[in-house]
C-alpha cells in the first residue's frame, strides 16, 4: 500500500497522525497541491475528489477520504483501538469526530477557503469552479471561536474529548486548531487551560508511540 499525501494540509495529518500513534509505517507519496498535481488526469483516476489523501491498495483499488482510510486500516491493526473498543465507546467517538468536523474544520475551511487569494474560484475542494463568498470567511472564524469554548469546557470534564481514551476525535481536534493557527492565525487563548492541558497529554502519548 502506499500513501498519496502532501505534508501539512488538514486532511493528510488526520491520517499521518493516526498512523504515528498506531505505529504503522506506510509508503508516502508527495503531491504537490500548489502546483495543482490533484487536478491531473493521473491523480483523477486515483480520487474523483481529486484531493488528498489517498491510500493505493496493492490491487489498485484506491481508498480517498481520511475517515475511510483510517476505517480501514484499524479493521487491519485494531490495536491500540483509536476509534473505541466497545459499542458504547465506538459511537462516542463517531459523536465527537463528527462534532469535530461539523463545528470545528468546517468553519476553520470556510475561513480560510473563502479569503485566501490562492482559492479564488476554488472555494469548495474539487476540480468544478466555487466563487469565494466573502462573508463565510468571516462566519467561519466566529464559529471556530466557539468551536474552541466549547472544547475547552468539554475537556474540563474528560482527560480526552470521547472518553477515557484518546481516539480519532482527539486527532481531528488537534489537526483542526493546528490548520486554524497556521491558516487564519486564531487558536486557543490562555483562557483555554483545558486544552492547553490536552495538547501536552496528547504531545506525550505521540512521544511514546516514536
Amino acid at each position: 500500500m502506499k500513501l498519496h499525501t502532501c505534508t501539512g494540509a488538514p486532511s493528510p495529518r488526520r491520517v499521518t497522525l493516526y498512523l504515528a500513534l498506531k505505529g504503522i509505517a506506510l509508503e508516502q507519496v508527495e503531491v504537490d497541491l500548489r502546483a495543482g498535481e490533484q487536478m491531473s488526469p493521473a491523480f483523477s483516476a486515483l480520487s474523483p475528489n481529486n484531493t488528498v489523501p489517498v491510500l493505493e491498495l496493492d490491487d489498485g483499488n484506491c481508498i480517498w477520504e481520511s475517515s475511510a482510510i483510517r476505517r480501514y486500516l484499524e479493521r487491519l491493526h485494531p490495536e491500540p483501538a483509536l476509534f473505541g473498543s466497545q459499542p458504547d465507546e465506538q459511537a462516542a467517538v463517531d459523536c465527537w469526530t463528527d462534532w469535530v468536523f461539523m463545528r470545528g474544520l468546517i468553519p476553520v475551511m470556510e475561513a480560510f477557503r473563502n479569503h485566501f487569494p490562492g482559492f479564488r474560484d476554488h472555494a469548495l475542494p474539487g476540480p468544478r469552479p466555487v466563487a469565494q463568498i466573502p462573508a463565510l470567511a468571516e462566519r467561519g472564524r466566529h464559529c471556530f471561536g466557539f468551536f474552541l469554548d466549547d472544547l475547552d469546557h468539554r475537556l474540563q470534564a474528560s482527560d480526552w474529548l470521547a472518553g477515557e481514551h484518546l481516539s480519532v476525535a482527539d486527532i481531528d481536534a488537534l489537526v483542526t486548531i493546528e490548520f486554524a493557527e497556521r491558516a487564519i492565525k486564531a487558536g486557543p487563548t490562555a483562557e483555554h487551560t483545558a486544552i492547553a492541558g490536552w495538547r501536552e497529554r496528547f504531545n506525550d502519548r505521540l512521544n511514546a508511540a516514536a
